[in-house]
C-alpha cells in the first residue's frame, strides 16, 4: 500500500464522517436544558446522600474504635 492509497483512504474516513455528522438530529435548546437540570439535580442527590452515608460510617467506626 503506497502514499496515495493510505491518502485516499484517510480522506474517505474524514469525507464519511462528515456526512454522518450531517445526519444526527440534534436535541433541541429546551431539551438539551432540561437533561442538563435533570443531571445536576441527580448528582446533588447523589452528593448528599453520600455524604451522610459518609458521616454515619465515619461515626460507627468511631464509636468501634474507643
Amino acid at each position: 500500500m503506497n502514499f496515495k492509497d493510505k491518502f485516499e483512504g484517510i480522506k474517505k474516513y474524514f469525507i464519511e464522517v462528515f456526512l454522518e455528522g450531517k445526519r444526527i438530529t440534534w436535541p433541541s435548546k429546551k431539551d438539551t436544558v432540561k437533561g442538563t437540570y435533570i443531571v445536576l439535580i441527580t448528582v446533588v442527590i447523589s452528593a448528599i446522600f453520600l455524604g451522610i452515608v459518609d458521616i454515619g460510617l465515619a461515626k460507627i467506626i468511631q464509636a468501634f474504635l474507643k
